[in-house]
């Protein structure tokens, strides 16, 4: 038997100590991977502009940064900022008056059966959204103060990253033992996936929102600006998308005798506002990358899941890139990929 040469045994005993020094920094800073992504995110976006700033107009790196860093938080996180601030009344008054409201909806829910002699609901699905509500909407409200954590930690890391980010870029690409053609595509996929997901996916809710607005408006829609925050939301949600919001104003209209205009709110979602995501994304696909729905759809379930509600972007980020590792791989070792090489 061959004796297994002590190169080998050293890199394999690295490599052990490498993964489990990983694993033990991953599961104490795994809280501030949200913060990562965001500023990896903001870093692709920017940088450009960066490179501009500082080389072509000779800016000083800490002041181009800092502008940058500014610009993007009055562009980007300051109108989320005021959507959240928006929201946070109505939730705080459903969090206090979640027994009043969800009787309410009881109400109307055992009238329309009696109308139509039709079982839509028992006693004890009322108990367990009654019980579900009571304990998801805090959490939503807590949630916003992670959140201001995770953006403090988001804009220190991408300072670094902007003022260091080409010198980051080369070492990667050192370190990385992948070919040249593979780090390339690499590179690209990356920055096309970032640009799909992290300006695609809001894009799309803030049409869906506009168009769902219009439809408020001319219906006379009470608090029509809140019901287009939530549908921008409930548009970024896979499956149900933007109906988590007009079914609602619909079925709210009908209660109140409206139901002319509740049933031509229906008619109006499910025509217009949802065939705004068909159109909008496949353009978007075209114009900025291809993302295929799945990915989209089953990442925002993923990110939901991991992140919160930040994850929406993250997640489908998070499976193409796992995606286009794959790819990496059995192009880097598969037998037609050493061939070529």
């Amino acid at each position: 038997m061959n004796a297994i040469p002590n190169n080998a045994i050293r890199q394999i005993l690295l490599l052990l100590v490498i993964i489990g020094l990983g694993i033990v920094l991953f599961s104490q800073l795994q809280s501030f991977l949200p913060a990562a992504l965001g500023a990896y995110t903001l870093f692709v976006l920017l940088k450009k502009w960066m490179y501009i700033l500082t080389a072509r107009y000779k800016w000083k790196k800490g002041l181009a940064a800092g502008l940058l860093m500014f610009g993007s938080f009055l562009v980007i996180l300051l109108p989320i900022a005021l959507l959240i601030n928006l929201l946070y009344g109505k939730i705080d008054f459903a969090v206090q008056h979640s027994t009043q409201v969800l009787n309410t909806l009881q109400q109307f829910i055992h009238r329309f059966e009696h109308k139509y002699r039709m079982v839509l609901s028992s006693g004890k699905t009322m108990s367990e959204l009654t019980s579900w509500g009571a304990q998801t909407l805090p959490q939503v409200l807590g949630a916003t103060f992670n959140t201001i954590t995770t953006v403090a930690v988001m804009y220190f890391i991408l300072y670094f990253l902007l003022i260091e980010g080409r010198k980051m870029e080369s070492s990667l690409h050192e370190w990385l033992p992948l070919k040249d053609e593979n780090l390339l595509l690499l590179r690209q996929e990356t920055n096309s996936l970032v640009y799909s997901n992290a300006i695609g996916i809001p894009l799309i809710a803030l049409l869906q929102g506009a168009i769902a607005l219009v439809g408020y408006l001319m219906l006379g829609v009470s608090e029509p600006l809140f019901w287009f925050v939530v549908t921008c939301i409930a548009s970024m949600i896979p499956v149900v998308g933007a109906a988590l919001a007009y079914v609602p104003v619909g079925i709210l209209l009908i209660a109140e005798g409206n139901n002319v205009r509740g049933i031509i709110m229906l008619a109006y979602g499910f025509g217009v506002v949802s065939t705004v995501d068909s159109i909008f994304r496949f353009w978007l696909q075209k114009r900025i990358g291809d993302v295929h729905p799945m990915i989209t759809a089953f990442g925002v379930i993923l990110g939901l899941g991991l992140f919160g509600f930040i994850g929406l972007i993250f997640g489908p980020i998070l499976i193409s890139l796992f995606l286009l590792l794959i790819k990496i791989y059995a192009n880097e070792f598969s037998a037609k990929g050493r061939n070529s090489a």
